[in-house]
């Protein structure tokens, strides 16, 4: 067989040990000209399943933070400079190499902001903007569903509508002092 001898070759040659040259599994992917059964590279059309995998609705859809349904891929986000401005009682600050940085105690986004760098942002006319949601957002959070790929949207429009529908209604809690330094 020419594999085995190409195989014998380069092992006396000091290119692979002996060991692997001669082990029966990796003769199985090693293909040969010998004319031996042919290792299959592609699979055919047959095989390969024509119709796109569905996936079922959850049952509370306004509870996910992203819907894949269709070729539009929304996300939720929420507005980290409204945090502040709010007052929102689960922002967080710390000071570290000079600088301040800012983040939510209930994970709703997970990145910690410089503070100034969020301050110089907000001066300008677009704003800050908007950072991903990685948890179902809070009543008291401002936050949308942004939209990517609008332009391929269907003719019957959103698969999924309820995932559009944001939290309503006041929190569970209520602020009684504020501090101020």
């Amino acid at each position: 067989m020419l594999g085995a001898a190409l195989l014998d070759r380069l092992a006396d040659g000091g290119l692979v040990s002996r060991d692997s040259a001669g082990a029966s599994e990796n003769r199985a992917n090693v293909k040969s000209c010998d004319g031996g059964n042919p290792v299959p590279t592609m699979r055919l059309m047959s095989e390969v399943s024509q119709r796109p995998q569905e996936r079922a609705l959850p049952l509370r859809p306004q509870d996910e933070v992203e819907c894949r349904r269709c070729d539009v891929h929304c996300d939720k986000v929420v507005y980290p400079s409204s945090c502040l401005s709010r007052s929102c009682p689960f922002v967080y600050a710390y000071e570290e190499h000079g600088h301040t940085f800012i983040g939510c105690m209930q994970k709703i986004y997970e990145v910690e902001i410089d503070l100034d760098m969020l301050s110089a942002a907000e001066r300008r006319r677009e704003g800050f903007g908007a950072v991903k949601a990685l948890r179902n957002p809070l009543p008291m959070c401002h936050s949308e569903i942004e939209p990517c790929y609008a332009h391929r949207a269907g003719e019957l429009g959103c698969v999924n509508p309820e995932f559009n529908e944001l939290p309503a209604g006041s929190p569970t809690f209520r602020v009684l002092v504020r501090l101020r330094d």
